[in-house]
């Protein structure tokens, strides 16, 4: 008898630290470990930013070289178009069981829905693309060519979807017309989440609260955001731990550069996100269900609230609300940030940090009934 089999279909996979990748890789390892069921990788061969931890590949892994590593922001488009096709293309050659094609590159499930008719494959939606180039202000929602590309990618729907969120899952529905039979599995949270049991050296015994930003500050966060974090910080309750990367980092950096309070690091590894007490995420309300952020999911699994800037229509405070502060972005924020920076205390941190590790339980329960799923729905197609 056949082994039961998957074949995942993302850009990224380690021992590149990318989110998506890392997703991946805790998917898999989950599923050869606790289902015997053999997972076959097909990814692209180059390295990127990232602020995932570094893990070794598991699985059977087929890389696809890529035609450009610069950061030529046309020729990515074009490049990533190209491998897009590449990575279907490589999986129809070698894969075995549904394709379980993720979103990145940017047009991969373009691709999935042109070339995959006859094939079975499931979609795990990460960031959504091309409706992300229309956030971005790259292309007009009335652009013709940006119109056809929008109805080809929706036009042959998955056998299974797998979404981000509830509020993600209602989009993706919406765009399709259809019933589609549906997984929540919210990005972030890993089942094979390491702590470190040593404080890191950023991380000093003064009795200050903690804030901290990890990771990428690109087109779907908020620099405006940050700004005023930095710019309405005491020094003397606070220190903001910064580890940034992305296209609005050094405009972050240009205000934090020289102010007291602020510790500035190259990355923050996943083990350590737990001593930060309190973490930053933001999402501009033109992404809300394109992009759910990772390291929303990834701060309350590690244990730390959240003060989250967005759309509270977004997943990452529809799921984590009981433990977050909110920042409507949907308002002038400023104001916003000055009333939670002074709600913050020793006590509220104390207090939301247990609904954090309660939170983050019920997240796991729901990465570990999901990840079941996906194996019983491999096993028994």
């Amino acid at each position: 008898m056949q082994n039961s089999a998957i074949t995942i279909v993302n850009r990224h996979y380690p021992p590149n630290p990318g989110i998506t990748g890392e997703s991946a890789w805790d998917l898999a390892t989950y599923l050869i470990e606790q289902h015997g069921i053999e997972v076959i990788v097909v990814y692209i061969d180059r390295t990127y930013d990232g602020g995932g931890q570094v893990r070794q590949p598991v699985g059977e892994t087929h890389a696809v070289k890529t035609i450009y590593e610069g950061k030529n922001g046309v020729l990515r488009i074009l490049a990533g178009l190209w491998d897009g096709f590449m990575l279907i293309r490589k999986a129809l050659r070698v894969g075995r069981g549904p394709l379980l094609i993720m979103t990145s590159p940017p047009m991969l499930p373009f691709w999935a829905s042109l070339l995959l008719r006859k094939r079975t494959y499931w979609l795990w939606a990460m960031d959504l693309f091309p409706e992300g180039f229309a956030a971005e202000g790259k292309v007009s929602l009335k652009n013709p060519v940006y119109r056809w590309i929008i109805r080809q990618t929706y036009q042959h729907a998955p056998q299974r979807l797998i979404a981000l969120g509830p509020e993600q899952a209602r989009h993706l529905l919406a765009q399709y017309n259809q019933p589609i039979p549906t997984i929540i599995l919210p990005c972030g949270v890993l089942m094979h989440q390491p702590h470190d049991p040593n404080r890191p050296n950023w991380r000093a015994n003064d009795g200050l609260m903690y804030l901290g930003y990890a990771g990428n500050v690109g087109q779907a966060h908020s620099a405006a955001f940050l700004k005023s974090v930095i710019l309405n910080l005491d020094p003397t309750r606070f220190r903001l731990v910064l580890a940034l990367y992305g296209t609005k980092a050094n405009d972050v950096w240009a205000v934090a550069n020289g102010r007291v309070g602020i510790v500035q690091l190259p990355n923050i590894p996943r083990s350590q996100l737990g001593y930060l007490d309190v973490q930053l995420v933001s999402l501009l309300p033109e992404w809300t269900h394109i992009a759910v952020p990772s390291k929303a999911m990834s701060a309350v699994g590690a244990g730390s609230p959240i003060m989250f800037c967005g759309d509270p229509h977004s997943d990452s405070y529809v799921l984590l609300q009981d433990a977050a502060l909110l920042i409507d972005a949907r308002h002038p924020i400023d104001p916003q940030v000055k009333a939670a920076l002074e709600r913050l205390s020793p006590g509220w941190i104390q207090q939301h940090r247990q609904v954090a590790d309660t939170v983050a339980d019920d997240l796991r329960k729901t990465v570990s009934r999901a990840y079941n799923e996906i194996a019983r729905h491999i096993k028994f197609p």
